[in-house]
Formats: structure tokens, sequence, C-alpha cells
């Protein structure tokens, strides 16, 4: 999926104010035969992607869709762009969640992401319901779960656009006691001063009541909105009490009677107005402001990031080339460029915002996360974003990397992105393979956001290595047992483990279990990052001095 439009510009400084960092020569050549299979397999893994992404934004399918036109409603995605401000970006989260898994819709019941609305980035959250009438299914769970984590991190006004009919009753072991985490999530918010807006198109049943009930703002369309603990067969099941939707739980009692809705809108379009209008009147500042620099567009080409990065993550290439083509000017000033070089670091701008760039040029050895390691806290110390580039293989193993602590030198470098407190933004532009997902600020270690290119690959080794160490196992074990191998069982289980290991490290695999923000074009990488430095500075940016044992 493209992304069409730039992230706002900001102000720059008088060219000249600072000394420039040097130009990244490139050289890559677009003849070679490399180049062009790199290029066309990125191609062909970008239109399966694009053919999944048809499939997620279509809903519920031409049935569901229809019927919700013809109900006079305004289709969720078209909800969204209403609400954003015109010709400005939306980074969508989670695009692809629930892809290919048994029971889960494409892209689940949920669209989310972050726009600007008013002129304020924005949490967006709105149900998609044409799937199921928007229920929560354990996927969409987790999906609004990571949307509620990055207005977190990122310190963003929340807009709800809801329409849910409530959990998925089917799945409701899977959903009922982790599905209190966001009840929490919005109460929390609202204590820490970051203000949730919530807009009510449709039903918004059960659990998917207190969604309003926990926002700072509520919006409830007039004849529409119904938001209630139980509706009328359920009071009647449980009371004997005969009632109906809108006495219940219509728009018009709870804007008159209850108390739940704050404004009564006239319709959809007016609930949208509506939202714009609180959004605007919250008078929102940033948290941080980075210091306005000339924006340059790079040197070298993005269009050429589809031939360099290699079809087979087995195939190493040289991330300065990346760097050169998403960055201010192609402009790079390299830290330490003779010493630990399998990992790349240095500072850079990217549309004006500062950041310190790490990325993997080979496996990591104790030279390359000790470096790895001081950057990040000289980074930490000048309050500059990280970047982190992912390619890696992990951790150099042997006898000698052993002796020469590779264990404690790795420790230092994870210890260093486990403190740190700068934002932090992960591009998986290849392979990520054990510890060095970790030491390269993998999903668990909370980078702001984290998206992934087609070639991406994901798991503790590759399929070949792990089939291959299971098979060494197994010849072990039948060594001390005294028993022969059998070679033809042996075999079969081997190739079994490696296709299972190679299927479950495809990029869309991971990004369908959210162990990504989404899979991106490679020449959309500038403007994505751009968009993630920019909402990261809504919450103040400052770095740690405070780390834990480095060993020695």
């Amino acid at each position: 999926m493209r992304i069409d439009h730039p992230p706002p510009r900001r102000s720059a400084a008088p060219a000249g104010a600072r000394q420039p960092y040097p130009v990244l020569k490139t050289k890559v050549d677009r003849r070679s035969e490399t180049f062009q299979t790199n290029r066309e397999t990125a191609l062909k893994r970008l239109e399966a992607i694009e053919k999944a992404l048809a499939k997620a934004n279509a809903g519920g399918g031409e049935k569901y869709t229809k019927r919700h036109i013809d109900r006079g409603k305004i289709l969720p995605r078209q909800r969204i762009e209403l609400l954003l401000d015109r010709d400005s970006p939306f980074l969508e989260i989670g695009a692809l969640a629930g892809v290919d898994m048994k029971g889960e819709p494409p892209g689940t019941s949920v669209v989310g992401g972050v726009g600007t609305v008013s002129g304020v980035e924005c949490v967006i959250v709105a149900s998609e319901a044409t799937v199921k009438g928007g229920a929560i299914t354990p996927m969409s769970m987790e999906k609004t779960g990571r949307l509620a984590e990055i207005a977190h991190q990122n310190r963003l006004v929340g807009v709800s656009l809801i329409e849910s009919a409530g959990a998925d009753l089917p799945n409701q072991d899977r959903i009922f006691v982790k599905g209190g985490a966001g009840f929490r999530s919005l109460t929390q918010r609202s204590e820490q001063r970051i203000p949730t807006v919530c807009l009510v198109f449709g039903s918004s049943t059960a659990g998917g009541a207190y969604l309003p009930g926990m926002s700072d703002y509520v919006v409830m369309v007039k004849d529409e909105a119904k938001v209630y603990l139980a509706g009328p067969p359920l009071v009647k099941m449980a009371t004997g009490e005969e009632t109906d939707h809108e006495e219940l739980g219509g728009a018009r009692m709870h804007s008159t009677q209850s108390g739940v809705s704050d404004y009564l809108a006239e319709d959809e379009l007016d609930a949208i107005r509506l939202g714009r209008e609180i959004v605007s009147h919250l008078e929102w500042e940033k948290g941080a402001y980075a210091a306005p620099r000339p924006i340059e567009e790079p040197v070298h080409d993005a269009e050429d990031l589809l031939g360099i990065a290699s079809a087979d993550v087995r195939t190493p290439f040289d991330q300065h080339e990346i760097i050169a083509r998403i960055v201010d000017g192609s402009r790079f000033s390299e830290f330490k460029p003779l010493y630990g070089n399998t990992l790349i670091c240095g500072w850079a701008h990217i549309h004006g915002f500062p950041v310190g760039i790490i990325a993997n040029n080979g496996t990591l050895f104790s030279e390359s996360a000790n470096k790895g390691a001081q950057f990040i806290q000289l980074c930490n110390q000048a309050h500059v974003p990280l970047l982190f580039l992912q390619n890696t293989t992990g951790f150099m193993v042997g006898q000698k990397y052993e002796q020469e602590g590779i264990i404690k030198n790795g420790a230092k470098l994870i210890n260093a992105v486990s403190n740190s407190t700068v934002p932090a933004i992960t591009i998986m532009t290849g392979s990520s393979f054990g510890a060095g997902n970790y030491a390269m600020c993998g999903r668990s270690y909370e980078p702001r956001f984290l998206f992934s290119w087609p070639n991406h690959k994901i798991a503790v080794m590759g399929g070949k290595q792990l089939a291959g160490v299971l098979d060494i196992i197994q010849r072990q074990s039948a060594a001390k047992k005294g028993i022969e191998v059998d070679e033809q069982k042996l075999g079969v289980m081997k190739a079994m483990t490696e296709q299972a290991i190679d299927k479950q490290s495809e990029a869309m695999y991971a990004t369908a279990r959210l162990w990504d923000d989404g899979i991106i074009d490679p020449r959309d990488t500038r403007t994505v990052v751009a968009l993630c430095l920019s909402t990261s500075y809504n919450a103040p940016v400052e770095g740690s001095t405070s780390w834990g044992i480095f060993r020695h």
C-alpha cells in the first residue's frame, strides 16, 4: 500500500545555519541481475499484499456493505476520511491483522491508525460494522489494544467511531478477561489528561456500552445510536420488563435523561462535524518540538529500494544504501565507522526530525554490540529519537566468541535498548532471527512503531537451521539409547519442520498476528518514518541517563 500524502511540512531554519552531514554515495547497479531479481520479487510480493489489503478493505463483502449503505449509513473507512483533515495522511495500523487466521476476518472488525483531525494528530479507531456487526473478535481486541498503546505511549488524543455488537460471543472465552484492559486504558488516559472522544453511530451493546461511558466526550447520532448494557430481549428475560430500543438506550434518551451523551447529532455527518469541533477546542499542544532544519529530498531515488533489499534474506545487502534513500539530502554522520562495522550507527534527519540510526550490516559481534550500546546512550543524552533498521541473523556463536564475552556484550546492547527512553521506531528490512530481534528493538521492546518490508522473515532461527538442530538432537538421543535412527522418518520430520518454520517466518504470517504494525512498500519508508516521528513528538522527548548494570 503506497502512502500518497507526505507528513505536514515543518518550518525550516535558514540554509547553512548548521554544518551539514556528509552525503552518502551509492554503489547500486540498476542493471545487475541481482538488482533486477530483487525488484521483480518485491513487486510480486507487493501485489500479493495489495490483494490481501483489498479484501480487508472490503469489510464484510458486497452483501453486507450494500445493506449498510441501504440503511443510509456511511461506511467505516469513509467515516474516517470525513473525520480527517483534507488531504492529510492516515497511517493505518494492523491493516492485515487476522489475515488467513481461522475464524478471523481479514483486517479484523476494526479499522484504526493515526491521522490528523482539526490539526491534531489522533489515534482513530472505527468499528467495521459490516463485519459481524462490528463485534469484537480476539484479534480485533488485540488490535484495539495496540492502538490504545500507541495513544498512551505517544500521548495522542483518541477518537472512536463506534457501531459494535459487543463481544463475538462464540469467542467469549478468548475475549472476556483480557477485554477489560481496554476500559482501563480509557480511564487511565483520562487521568493523564489525554482526551478521548467517542462518536456513536449505531448499536454499542453490553461491554461496548462502556466505550462511550468511559470516554471524555460522547456524541450520539439521533435515531441510530443505541447504547445499553442489555438490549430489550435480554431485559425481558432478566427482569420481565417490556421496553424498546429508544427508551432503553437511544441517543435522545442518553442526551436528555441519563447524561451518557454530551452531544446529540442530527445525522452521521453532523456527528463527524461535532467530533472535529471537539478536537479543535481541546487546544492540544505537542509535548516536544525538534529544532527546525532545512528539509531536503534524498539525493538517491527511493525506487531503488525494491532492488536493493535481498529477495532471499540469506543474501546480505548494504544498509548504507537504504539510509541514503530515506534521510534528508542522503546526509549521514556515521559514528565509529571503522569499529564494529556489522552495525551501522549515525545521525541524520528525516523530514527535518533528528534521528539516530542503528542498522544491521551483518551478524552482531561483541564490537558491534558495544558500539550500539554507546550510541544509544549518546542519543539519549541529546534527546534524539532512534530508528532501527533490522536485518539480523542474531549474535555470533562459537567457542571463540563465547570466550570473548559475546553474552555480556550482547547484554549491554539489550540493556541499552531496554532502558532507552527516547522514541524508537523499528523497520524490518530483512531477517530478524534470535536475540538479534531483541537487541534491535523488536516488538517486545516496545518501539513506538514497528513496520516490516515484504521480504521480512522472523523466527528464533531459519527453518533449515532449526530443522538441522532437531536432526542432531534426535541422532544424539538415538545414540544414547543405543538404537538405530529411522532415516526415512527423520527425513520426513526434518522436511515438515523446515516447511512449518519457513511459513511461520513469513511477513504475512507475522503481520496477521500483530507482530508488526503493518507491511509497508519500501518506497514509503521515508514517509512512514516521518509520520511516526511527528506522532512521537506529541509526548515529551527525553532521554535517559539511567541504565542497568553493564557487565565488564
